[in-house]
């Protein structure tokens, strides 16, 4: 077994690697193994020469007989093959930026742990990815660590049939006036919390404090016209 017969150029290349020698080792003893072939040497002896194995020397002949001097550069990978397909990257990172609550988690944040451990034993599409392998996707896909902001929202049952009858108001009253006023001892601070979230875009919350004494506020919404008076309003 030995190469074929060389181009010009590869027979010009191949003694200027060898003589000049390489910064890849690869590289020169895979020249090396090459030029020996072509004086007429077996396999056998070209393996002794370069202290290699002999299907080593078969294979870089077979891949230089295919593919010319493109074997002196092999591309090999490192770290074995991809696990995850790309659907299943966008699925970790639709699961990274959902609340935990609205999967049914008992917890309002994914931490690293309780996330990879969420995608293991989710129904129907397991997917088994560890701690530094997700952080990294994540880091990837450009989702990071957030401090959350927060607002207030209205419990109030009625709140959209209070919000059309103001709709109806506006619309068929427009010589109607709106006062709206809110006073008392507000003892309501904020407090912020954190998600996963693409950078510079914070998931918001909904604040949920309750004070279960005392006045907290009180909102008014009163509608002044000709003949009549009437409002809204909600105290806590």
């Amino acid at each position: 077994m030995r190469v074929r017969r060389l181009t010009d150029q590869e027979g010009q290349k191949l003694p200027q690697i060898v003589r000049r020698g390489s910064t890849s080792s690869v590289r020169y003893r895979c020249a090396m193994m090459l030029l020996v072939s072509v004086g007429g040497n077996s396999v056998p002896v070209i393996a002794q020469l370069v202290q290699a194995d002999e299907d080593t020397v078969r294979d870089v002949i077979h891949r230089f007989n295919e593919i010319g001097l493109a074997c002196l550069d092999p591309r090999w990978a490192g770290g074995r093959s991809r696990l995850l397909s790309d659907d299943d990257e966008d699925f970790v990172i639709q699961t990274a930026t959902t609340r935990p609550t609205k999967l049914g988690q008992p917890f309002s944040r994914w931490s690293i742990r309780k996330l990879a451990a969420y995608l293991r034993r989710v129904h129907g599409r397991v997917i088994r990815i560890g701690r530094e392998a997700l952080r990294c996707l994540l880091r990837r896909r450009g989702i990071t660590f957030q401090r959350t902001k927060t607002w207030k929202e209205s419990p109030d049952p009625d709140r959209d049939v209070k919000l059309d009858r103001i709709e109806h108001v506006l619309e068929h009253f427009p010589d109607r006036i709106f006062a709206f006023d809110e006073f008392g001892p507000l003892g309501i601070r904020p407090t912020a919390g954190s998600c996963w979230a693409k950078r510079g875009k914070p998931d918001r919350l909904p604040a949920t404090y309750r004070r279960t004494h005392g006045v907290t506020y009180f909102h008014g919404c009163y509608s002044v016209g000709d003949d009549r008076l009437w409002g809204v309003n909600r105290r806590r």
